[in-house]
């Protein structure tokens, strides 16, 4: 996919959100309601563009990589949406502009308004990645929470080669509304990038990271209290210390400087 300024459909197609940008990236300015509904309009036949659009998200990792690594930040250029799933972002932006983010949208909450909202209006959704044991999980778990949404088909994440070619075959056949890729960054917005041009009967596909795993009950949510205040990045290290510990000690510092140093309001 083209970056989101000469991608002319794409950026038509979103030209109503306002953006504010956030260490160097162009986040929307939507809260979590907001966000899903525009996720359930971007699905009206009426408004669809041939492609799917795609939406992602960024916390303080993301920005970190970004200004480090060219390719990730290619990736995430391409993107039509960008969301803040981070409350470190929030609050530099209402403490540096006049037109600040209103609140965190965090893919594991937005996930569950969207559901709730597709299942009133008739939307599918299809859930692609993970482990199996993950995947099988989630999906179950999802479908006794809304027993009237329509999942039309899922996988797991580690296809490789004419086996993932087929499932993005068999995803495209399936058309659903709402695809959710979790394969974690930059892996699934490689996987976007990619095959976009093979998923045209899909509407929206929208970027997951770990939320398979909260789906699936295997990890828990930080106390709102963390959340609120920004501290959910400790709450994972604690609990996935050889996994995070570095991660977090190498990126929230850099972080914070493009938090305090790349920020401006767009309209």
């Amino acid at each position: 996919m083209l970056e989101r300024r000469v991608n002319f459909d794409g950026r038509a197609a979103t030209a109503e959100v306002p953006r504010i940008t956030v260490g160097g990236l162009r986040m929307a300015a939507l809260d979590l309601e907001e966000t899903a509904d525009f996720m359930i309009e971007a699905t009206n036949p009426d408004h669809r563009i041939g492609r799917p659009l795609f939406l992602t998200s960024a916390n303080g990792e993301v920005l970190a990589r970004c200004s480090t690594e060219p390719q990730t930040e290619r990736l995430f250029r391409a993107a039509d949406l960008i969301n803040a799933d981070g409350q470190p972002l929030v609050a530099a932006s209402k403490l540096q502009s006049w037109f600040p983010l209103p609140e965190r949208v965090a893919t594991t909450d937005l996930f569950h308004v969207v559901a709730r909202k597709a299942e009133a209006a008739g939307r599918t959704f299809y859930m692609f990645g993970a482990s199996e044991p993950e995947n099988a999980a989630a999906v179950a778990n999802v479908q006794k929470m809304y027993p009237r949404l329509k999942i039309v088909g899922r996988s797991h994440g580690y296809l490789r080669g004419e086996a993932l070619r087929a499932q993005v075959e068999e995803i495209n056949a399936l058309a659903p509304d709402y695809l959710w890729v979790a394969l974690g960054v930059p892996n699934e917005q490689a996987f976007v990038k990619e095959f976009t041009p093979h998923l045209t009967n899909v509407g929206v596909i929208k970027t997951s990271g770990g939320l398979f795993n909260f789906l699936s009950g295997s990890r828990s949510r930080a106390p709102q209290w963390m959340q609120k205040i920004g501290l959910e990045w400790a709450w994972r290290t604690l609990l996935e210390p050889r996994r995070l510990l570095w991660r977090y000690l190498t990126t929230n510092p850099r972080a914070l400087y493009l938090l305090f140093s790349r920020n401006r309001p767009l309209r």
